[in-house]
């Protein structure tokens, strides 16, 4: 069963603890997200009348069997995310997994379930393009940059005030091997707390023309009513034949059209935006691909489940052999304790007696599982029942 919250941890908490209490949940997986918490359980004797579990909370989703297997599939391939592709849930899932593993409860059923969504989650992104370009407007940013900028690896990036997207871009950008990042605002304290976000520098807004000079990016965000940067500005502090391109995300505009006559590459929020959305559809594209993908690996999912079926029968009908043959071992060496060697050869004989004989019943059986030939199975079950007396 799944459970998927979202934003309603207080209560995925309270019904997560009642169902403990009800049912003893021993295997379960708990999934946090940015914006979701999610809860995978495996109990044969949660019913799904169960009344905790009927709610009119439209943030809440409940799911069961195969739905619940499904739906975490498509999120490890990046078809359930906000952002879609993004690589962000794959890691959130492997280290759930390793959690519930550490603290011994993800049993073999979870194991198996969550085995195969990261493996799916690797192959989608393998095999298709859903998590190829920039979906963000900060990773658009750093996409442009290196377009036109190439290498950003030694660049120095200015940051003129410090607005919500200016941020974005700029953390996006911080990422990078940059050889200086510098923060600029009328307010001097902001421009602190965002250099120390970006491991950057911050400098006061009056210095802003000796870092325009050197800057080979500038982002600039400010909240003034008019435009702060133009091509007089530029020509006054000696702007000469560099490359320089700027990424303009106020609102007004920041920095004026005719910086381009110096050859400036000029950017806005609209070009990030249109970049986004582009890269957006063409993930979408994907989809159809990803979602045969993960219809064959659920196909092979059901084969592993059917097959894990008869490892316990298998696993009890083994040990019944090894404990016959050993017994039976144990009789015949003491009838020929006066041949030397015969023990030995006589505990590789039934060794290997016993491994014949088993081997093609456990081919037999696992080929009937795979076949979904229950009556087969409930017939094995019968005749090797080492639990009746």
């Amino acid at each position: 069963m799944h459970l998927n919250w979202y934003g309603a941890e207080k209560m995925s908490k309270y019904i997560g603890n009642i169902l403990q209490e009800k049912y003893s949940i021993s295997e379960y997986i708990e999934i946090s997200t940015c914006n979701r918490k999610e809860y995978y359980i495996n109990n044969d004797y949660i019913s799904e009348e169960d009344e905790l579990l009927s709610h009119e909370n439209q943030s809440i989703v409940i799911e069961h069997g195969q739905s619940a297997v499904m739906h975490l599939l498509r999120m490890t391939s990046g078809l359930e995310s906000m952002i879609v592709g993004e690589d962000q849930i794959l890691g959130q899932v492997k280290d759930a997994k390793a959690k519930a593993s550490k603290n011994h409860h993800c049993g073999k059923f979870l194991d198996l379930i969550f085995t195969k969504a990261i493996h799916v989650g690797q192959v989608v992104r393998n095999k298709t393009n859903i998590n190829k370009g920039s979906v963000s407007i900060g990773s658009a940013a750093v996409d442009l940059a290196e377009k036109h900028l190439g290498d950003l690896t030694g660049k120095s990036v200015l940051v003129v005030g410090a607005g919500k997207m200016g941020k974005l871009v700029a953390k996006a950008l911080a990422e990078k091997n940059l050889n200086a990042i510098f923060v600029a605002n009328r307010t001097f304290y902001v421009a602190v707390e965002l250099a120390e976000d970006l491991d950057g520098t911050a400098i006061l807004f009056s210095q802003l023309d000796d870092y325009l000079v050197n800057a080979d990016l500038v982002i600039s965000a400010t909240s003034a009513p008019h435009s702060i940067i133009n091509r007089q500005r530029l020509e006054n502090i000696g702007f000469g034949d560099c490359e320089l391109m700027m990424v303009d995300i106020a609102n007004p505009r920041d920095i004026s059209e005719d910086v381009k006559e110096l050859g400036v590459k000029l950017f806005n929020i609209d070009d990030l935006r249109e970049i986004a959305d582009y890269n957006t559809k063409l993930r979408e594209k994907e989809f159809g691909e990803a979602e045969i993908i993960i219809d064959e690996e659920y196909h092979l999912l059901k084969e592993s489940f059917k097959i894990m079926e008869v490892d316990d029968l298998l696993s009890s009908l083994r040990v019944s052999m090894e404990e016959i043959r050993q017994r039976e071992t144990k009789k015949a060496s003491s009838k020929l304790s006066d041949v030397d060697g015969s023990s030995k050869i006589l505990n590789n004989l039934t060794n290997s007696i016993v491994n014949k004989i088993f081997f093609d019943i456990s081919q037999n059986l696992k080929q009937a599982a795979a076949d979904d030939k229950q009556e087969v199975l409930k017939s094995a079950e019968y005749i090797f029942d080492f639990n009746r007396k």
